[in-house]
């Protein structure tokens, strides 16, 4: 399969542009600070390791890697709604964004500072027929000893433009029965694997013994996954994001999804930055709304 336009100009030496065999656009990138990788194709990173490091991010080896299909793990962008979209149950799970082409806006850096990739998503005829809006939306992509985030949404229409959004992404870690998660001591939640009921977490950081599907609204504490089997602790700041979510599907949910392989879920847990459900944000016509992660090793 071929893309119908010449690839993006990269940076020599450090970052390049390709196609895969299957079609995918993707930006390999290699500075003397680490390596990442990105596909235009949902503006999805899939890779990024420091120099000197383990790789940070998750991906599935049964992930469909093709356009127009989600990729899992890595950091896809949920946008503009999250989960199901109600009343729509044909519309894409976690919105268009992720499964939808985007542009090359820019491409900067060097092997000593790092890169910095700018994609952006215009609405059109195909993403007002999903969802009715005039939009812009950025991903910024900075990549040094750490990750930096920042998806941009701009309300280029006349009306009200109510959406969610999520970075969801998928760490890396040697063994999810040993690691731990600070920063939600207290925090109330959503369970989704309880029917939505409202909880609280008590004082101890949080441990994972079963199937895990936390949104923990009004929510913007930083959160550190501390793991003794590499060892190393995961650093997940985040600004303009009131919402939480820890995913980690187990078992059986693990063998119920065909792109996800039954045994790798002990290997991965998500920590997304978002702002869903109640914490959806309302953007005026003209407007602007930036949400930021930044990720990083200690």
């Amino acid at each position: 399969m071929s893309s119908a336009s010449p690839l993006p100009p990269g940076l020599p030496g450090v970052a390049t542009f390709f196609e895969t065999s299957d079609g995918l656009i993707r930006l390999g990138i290699a500075s003397d600070l680490s390596t990442a990788a990105l596909t235009l194709d949902g503006a999805h990173v899939t890779h990024f390791q420091p120099v000197g490091a383990a790789p940070v991010l998750f991906l599935s080896g049964s992930s469909h890697l093709a356009p127009g299909k989600p990729i899992r793990g890595g950091v896809p962008v949920c946008f503009p709604w999250f989960g199901p979209r109600a009343g729509h149950p044909q519309s894409p799970a976690h919105g268009f964004a992720r499964i939808t082409r985007w542009s090359l806006e820019s491409l900067s850096g060097s092997h000593t500072e790092g890169v910095t990739v700018v994609l952006r998503l215009v609405s059109d005829e195909a993403t007002r027929a999903l969802w009715p809006h005039d939009f812009i939306a950025r991903l910024r992509v900075e990549v040094t000893r750490e990750l930096r985030l920042t998806l941009e949404v701009e309300n280029t229409g006349t009306a009200p433009l109510p959406f969610e959004e999520a970075l969801h992404t998928y760490f890396a870690i040697s063994d999810v029965h040993g690691v731990t998660v600070t920063g939600l001591e207290r925090a109330a939640y959503l369970d989704k694997v309880d029917a939505g009921q409202r909880k609280e977490l008590g004082p101890e950081p949080l441990r994972f013994t079963g199937e895990t599907d936390r949104i923990f609204p009004a929510n913007t504490a930083t959160c550190t996954i501390h793991d003794p089997g590499y060892p190393r602790r995961i650093i997940v700041e985040k600004s303009c994001s009131r919402s939480t979510v820890v995913w980690n599907p187990w078992i059986a949910k693990a063998k119920a999804m065909a792109d996800f392989g039954d045994d790798e879920w002990p290997q991965m847990l998500c920590i997304e930055t978002a702002n869903v459900g109640a914490d959806a944000v309302p953007l005026a016509p003209g407007a602007r709304h930036e949400m930021t992660a930044r990720i990083r090793l200690e």
